[in-house]
């Protein structure tokens, strides 16, 4: 009993980080020795999502909104988003060519053996119009009922504008209730995330125990690849922030690794958004109006995880079915990925979908939907994590450059 209550006053002393990388240790050794077994956990991961999502609709929109009111002008609005639009949009054609080179030179695809049948009911390629008036709700209540993050978002932004156009004396306090009302959900997701050892520890031994064999099957060097890529980009990623900022690799993972146990377990952006606005308000301390812009804006059109994936999914398809590409068609597959990728859900699995739509896009055989289906949640844990990566980097830049701004 003596060691018990010495180890539970411990573990009362670590950080939530520290905390849940125990866990995540735990369910990962849980899932390799139980296998398949280990699944019976999953209902716990599931209940800590469906709790995280719960709050992070309300929790977006409320931060949104009250960050955008605390705006001093319009202008300042405008600088913040053409700023973090331009690191969002290098970054991800930084993605997309990274992705290509580096499929391009382990070449999985070659010499595979596509012999499964494809899967059936896929979409079709969305017109760029389409992706612009999908982003647009007709009814905000359907939008919120059917978690439409979208468009909750887009409604979200434009209310803040329009409070920022009342005079004084409306503004004020509107920005008040809305501080509360951020407050109030940013405590419930803090209540929320006093579960998130248990329920990541969860989510990892579930995922190792029905994926771990797999991942030293034939798809081992497409897998290996991807995620080689995603490292090659999170490495870019701690580059760009320490030229910008001064900020140490050490210093940034101390204070965010709690996002990418998030990330890495729940495979989930909106997700990992709760937690991410979290970590902005108490660890990073970055100004509220900055982060609670840029981080949905990147959750929805930021993706350099899953812009790697698709573009090694598409090579991999071409090499298994011997059909090379040249230069023009080169340009127009990232140009088409960039649409895609913006298009693509916050959810687990989301980016399987768009993925098919890509292949289909090219006239490639579906076949691979039934061989990168069977890894997918693999692929999705280093998706999301270097999505959330990108979109938190990109957002301290931005602050610090503001802050410069400002002081200047």
């Amino acid at each position: 009993m003596n060691f018990v209550s010495r180890f539970y006053k411990w573990y009362r002393t670590l950080s939530l980080g520290t905390r849940i990388l125990i866990f995540m240790g735990i369910g990962t050794i849980a899932g390799v020795i139980f296998g398949e077994k280990a699944v019976i956990v999953q209902p716990l991961g599931d209940l800590f999502i469906k709790l995280l999502m719960m709050a992070a609709i309300p929790l977006v929109f409320f931060n949104l909104i009250n960050g955008l009111a605390g705006l001093s002008d319009i202008k300042s609005l405008g600088r913040i988003t053409a700023k973090i639009a331009v690191f969002y949009a290098f970054t991800t054609a930084l993605s997309f060519s990274l992705g290509y080179f580096s499929s391009t030179i382990l070449a999985p695809g070659k010499g595979f053996n596509l012999n499964i049948s494809p899967p059936e009911n896929i979409g079709e390629m969305p017109r760029m119009v389409d992706v612009f008036l999908n982003m647009v709700p007709d009814n905000i209540f359907k939008a919120f009922a059917e978690g439409n993050m979208v468009q909750i978002v887009l409604f979200a932004v434009l209310l803040g504008i329009t409070i920022l156009t009342l005079p004084e004396k409306l503004k004020n306090p509107l920005a008040k209730g809305l501080d509360l009302l951020a407050k109030l959900f940013r405590d419930l997701v803090n209540l929320v995330l006093k579960l998130s050892p248990l329920g990541i520890g969860a989510l990892m031994a579930a995922t190792f125990g029905e994926y771990g064999s797999k991942m030293f099957g034939p798809l081992a060097i497409f897998l290996g690849g991807v995620w080689g890529t995603q490292l090659i980009m999170m490495g870019i990623f701690l580059l760009l922030l320490f030229i910008f900022t001064r900020m140490t690799p050490r210093s940034f993972f101390n204070k965010t690794g709690a996002v990418y146990a998030t990330a890495l377990a729940t495979c989930s952006s909106w997700a990992s958004l709760a937690v991410a606005l979290e970590v902005s308000e108490n660890n990073l301390k970055l100004p509220k109006h900055i982060y609670s812009f840029t981080l949905p804006l990147g959750i929805q059109m930021n993706k350099n995880g899953t812009a790697i994936m698709l573009i090694s999914v598409l090579l991999f398809t071409a090499q298994a079915s011997g059909i090379s590409f040249d230069v023009a068609s080169i340009i127009t597959i990232i140009l088409v990925g960039l649409l895609l990728e913006t298009g693509s859900g916050g959810i687990p699995g989301g980016g399987l979908v768009i993925a098919l739509i890509f292949v289909k896009a090219f006239n490639l055989p579906l076949e691979i939907a039934a061989i990168v289906g069977g890894i997918y949640r693999l692929i999705d844990m280093g998706n999301t994590t270097t999505n959330m990566m990108s979109d938190l980097v990109g957002t301290i830049i931005v602050s610090h450059s503001e802050k410069k701004y400002e002081r200047q």
